[in-house]
């Protein structure tokens, strides 16, 4: 097991009968930057099935925290939703991806958008103080279908404005946009639709993206990732890599995790 840290579960949060969240100790071996993926996955006789998951805890938490969706049928999820505190958990020893913002050129506001269980890599940016010293402002727009599945909502909103070392950066240069689609709530539609026609820009009071001032991350579902990017291009953006920051950066290695 020399390729893996193996991990104690410590916490375990069902959201939803669709979401759930776990925490588990860290190694402190394990390195990681904000908006980074690891392989994960559960201790067999043999190699172990793992899969991609973003780390949404910061890069200096003492623990891991992870959120996920649970799949019945899926080889790892079916098992991996029915973990409890005391559980053992491998964790792969490199931690990867593009979400980060140094793959991002310098600019003003930073819009992290993501769909379901793409808000985990997110939930680690914003709670990282080099985010907000890199942009004024950070735009969280977390969308989904149900107002249940709006995890981390209380956190975010009540919670993190109160740390006590992060709060007044988030207070004054965070905003939190959830949208739901299928139920009624104050913020409604798809993310896409909500920039297409400004009604996001309105809400918020900032003006409509431009590759000159705003940089922007996307994270979820196949379809945001599919539609945004023409979006984005039509309006001058280019794509960032590790090797060439860019004005906008998505995650390619999984979608909807």
């Amino acid at each position: 097991m020399s390729n893996f840290f193996e991990e104690q579960v410590l916490d375990v949060h069902h959201w939803t009968d669709r979401l759930f969240s776990f925490s588990t100790t860290r190694d402190p071996g394990c390195r990681f930057k904000s908006g980074q993926f690891v392989m994960l996955g559960l201790p067999t006789e043999g190699r172990p099935l793992m899969r991609a998951y973003s780390i949404a805890s910061p890069h200096y938490a003492d623990v891991l925290d992870f959120f996920s969706i649970k799949v019945p049928n899926g080889p790892l999820t079916s098992r991996l939703q029915q973990i409890r505190p005391g559980d053992r958990i491998v964790i792969g020893r490199k931690a990867t991806g593009t979400l980060v913002i140094d793959n991002l050129k310098a600019g003003e506001t930073l819009y992290l958008l993501a769909t379901g269980t793409g808000l985990a890599p997110f939930m680690s940016t914003i709670r990282d103080p080099d985010t907000f010293e890199r942009f004024e402002k950070v735009v969280l727009v977390h969308g989904v279908r149900t107002v249940a599945e709006l995890a981390y909502r209380q956190k975010i909103e009540e919670e993190l404005p109160q740390d006590e070392f992060l709060g007044e950066m988030i207070s004054r240069q965070l905003i939190y946009y959830p949208t739901v689609t299928r139920e009624e709530f104050r913020n409604r539609g798809r993310i896409t639709h909500l920039i297409t026609t400004g009604k996001l820009f309105e809400d918020i009071g900032l003006p409509a993206l431009d590759p000159v001032r705003d940089r922007v991350m996307m994270c979820g579902s196949p379809a945001l990732l599919a539609d945004m990017t023409p979006i984005l291009e039509g309006l001058g953006f280019t794509e960032g890599n590790t090797g060439e920051p860019g004005d906008y950066v998505i995650e390619k290695a999984f979608a909807e995790k």
